[in-house]
Formats: C-alpha cells, structure tokens, sequence
C-alpha cells in the first residue's frame, strides 16, 4: 500500500514538473512570437485592424496550407522558414481573437501599446486553455509529428470556414474563437517542438 503512495506521488511530482516545463516553454515561444509582432506594429501600425474575421481565417489558411505542401513534397523553393509560418499562424490567431472582442475597425485606431495590450490579454486566454487542455489530455502532443499538428490547425481552418458560412452560428459546436485558441496553441506546440529540435 505504502509503495502504490510512492509510485502515485513520483508520477505526481513527474507530471507537475513537466507541466511546468511546458508552461515555460509556451511563454517562452509567446514572447518570441510577440516580439515579432510588437515590430510589426511599429514598421505597419495596426493596419490589420481593417481586415475582416475570413481575411484573417484566409491568411492562417495559407500559412496552414503551405506547410503540408511542403511537408508532403519534401522540399520547398522558396527559402521562407517553415517556423514563421507558425509564428503567422499563432498571431494571426491572436489577432482574430482581438477582432472578435473589439470588431472589425474602418481604419488603424490602436497605438502599438493598446495592440500590445490586446494582444497579451488574448494571449493569455490561450495559455489558460492549454494549462487546462493539457491537464486533462496529459501532454499527448508531445507524441505528435508536426505534420499532425498542420493537420489540426487545417481542419480548424475548415471548420470556422463552415461557421463563417453559416453566418457565425453553431448548433452543438464551439465556437470560432475556441477554435482561433486551439490554433494559436497548435502552432505554440510546433514551434516548442522544432526548438527541442535544434537544441
């Protein structure tokens, strides 16, 4: 009896110590891929306020897209790192959720520190939703080929596409921002796991 306490509370211990590692390692791509958008914000402005939910959901598509036709041919020509299109895919998603909560905008009307500000709040929605997501499926993505996780934000794609074309409303369904989360979280596992690569 003593040794089955034991054993539950080293595999306690264990998968406390690997949630954690998978908190920092999140916050550590977010932060990466923030980086990149607080640049953006600075050389464009907000000009992406102006775009509407299915130009968002398009550009994450393309993205989406050119990484299976390239993870299915095996090559590419041109010579655009494979990471940024993750990086695309998780702040296009983020910015989606931003136009969700604040609507579609005539003309760019956020400063780069409100951008920054939308943008860590949505980001923050997302690492709450994987914490619990990874609780209850027990790190399973760790097992995935990155092909796999392409496959998943493409059949999300799909799915907001059929939303989008029944004017935004689901019968049993989640909704577009939940699926906006699941892909911003697909393309933060992809991109933890091509550094696990490197390193």
């Amino acid at each position: 009896m003593l040794e089955m306490y034991y054993l539950s509370t080293l595999a306690q211990i264990k998968a406390f110590s690997i949630m954690n590692d998978t908190a920092k390692q999140y916050r550590d791509i977010v932060a990466e891929c923030r980086n990149l958008f607080a640049k953006k914000a600075i050389d464009y402005g907000s000009a992406w306020r102006i775009m509407r939910l299915t130009s968002l959901t398009d550009q994450i598509f393309i993205k989406a897209q050119r990484l299976r036709s390239i993870e299915e041919k095996g090559v590419q020509k041109v010579e655009d790192g494979l990471k940024g299109e993750f990086i695309g895919i998780l702040n296009y998603s983020l910015m989606a959720l931003i136009q969700l909560e604040l609507g579609v905008a005539k003309e760019p009307d956020l400063t780069a520190e409100a951008a920054l500000k939308g943008y860590d709040k949505q980001a923050e929605r997302c690492f709450d939703l994987m914490l619990a997501k990874n609780h209850d499926y027990g790190e399973a993505w760790r097992d995935m080929r990155i092909s796999s996780l392409t496959d998943l934000i493409l059949q999300k794609l799909l799915r907001i596409k059929q939303i989008e074309n029944n004017s935004g409303t689901t019968l049993v369904s989640e909704g577009i921002d939940a699926n906006y989360c699941d892909m911003a979280n697909y393309a933060a596992f992809a991109l933890i796991k091509m550094k696990e690569v490197e390193q």
